[in-house]
C-alpha cells in the first residue's frame, strides 16, 4: 500500500521490450536506502516488484496487462518517473490509500497558473469519472491529489509549489497520458451497493443491480 506522497523523481535507465511485456530499470537515490529484492515500488503510480537491484538502480518486470492499463509502455530512456516505496507500518499517512493498481489512464487537457498554484485539467473516460468527486482524492501518476472540479468529461486538481517541484506532473503537455487510480473506498462502496447477491453464490462473480438505497430509503431511516 502507498500514500501518494512521492519520495523522489527517478529516471528510466534501460528498457527491454518483449512481445507484450517489458523490463524496466530505474535509477534513483533516496529509495535505495532500505530496498530489497521483492519489495514493491510505485513507478508513476504503478506497483512494481523489485527483481534486481544495484547501488542506485532497480529492475522490475512489467506484464502485458500492466502495459494495457497504464502509460508505462510510453516511457523511453531518460524519462522522469515518480517513485514511492510501500508505506511503512510506523509511517505517517500523509496522502490517501493508494494501492498502485491503476484503473486506467487520462489525458492532460490544460494547465493554468493561478498565483502560486497550477490548475491541471485531465480528461478521463466515464468509467473513471463515476468515482471522482469534488474534494475527493485521486492519484495521478502516483501523486495523491484533491479533486477541485469535476464534470462528465474531465476533472481538475490544483498543485501547490511543493507538489509541482517534487513530482513530474508539470513535465506533461496537452495530450500526454497519465495513470489514474480512483479512491479505493468509493470503488468498494459502489460494488456493494450494486451487487446482485443471487449471482454471487457458488463462486460466481456477480452482476450489477439497481441499488435499493435511494433518497426515500435514507429519509425513512433517519439519515436525511
Amino acid at each position: 500500500m502507498f500514500t501518494g506522497i512521492i519520495e523522489e523523481i527517478g529516471t528510466v535507465a534501460s528498457i527491454q521490450r518483449g512481445a507484450k511485456s517489458s523490463r524496466l530499470t530505474i535509477k534513483g537515490k533516496l529509495i535505495f536506502e532500505d530496498m530489497h529484492i521483492g519489495d514493491s515500488i510505485a513507478v508513476n503510480g504503478v506497483c512494481l516488484t523489485v527483481t534486481e537491484k544495484s547501488e542506485n538502480t532497480f529492475t522490475a518486470d512489467v506484464m502485458a496487462e500492466t502495459l494495457r492499463r497504464s502509460s508505462l509502455g510510453s516511457l523511453s530512456l531518460g524519462s522522469r518517473v515518480n517513485l514511492e516505496r510501500a508505506m511503512a507500518a510506523d509511517g505517517r499517512f500523509g496522502g490517501h490509500i493508494v494501492s498502485g493498481h491503476i484503473d486506467g489512464t487520462g489525458e492532460i487537457a490544460g494547465m493554468d497558473r493561478e498565483d502560486n498554484a497550477v490548475w491541471v485539467t485531465v480528461k478521463a473516460p466515464p468509467a473513471l469519472l463515476r468515482y471522482i468527486i469534488e474534494k475527493g482524492s485521486i492519484a495521478i501518476d502516483g501523486i495523491s491529489l484533491t479533486v477541485a472540479y469535476v464534470d462528465n468529461q474531465c476533472f481538475k486538481v490544483s498543485l501547490i509549489p511543493h507538489t509541482a517541484g517534487h513530482t513530474t506532473l508539470l513535465d506533461k503537455k496537452n495530450g500526454d497520458v497519465v495513470n489514474l487510480e480512483n479512491d479505493i473506498v468509493g470503488k468498494y462502496v459502489d460494488k456493494l451497493l450494486h451487487f446482485d447477491e443471487t449471482q454471487g453464490l457458488a463462486g460466481n462473480v456477480g452482476t450489477r443491480a439497481e441499488s435499493r438505497i435511494n433518497t426515500d430509503f435514507l429519509k425513512e431511516n433517519g439519515f436525511m
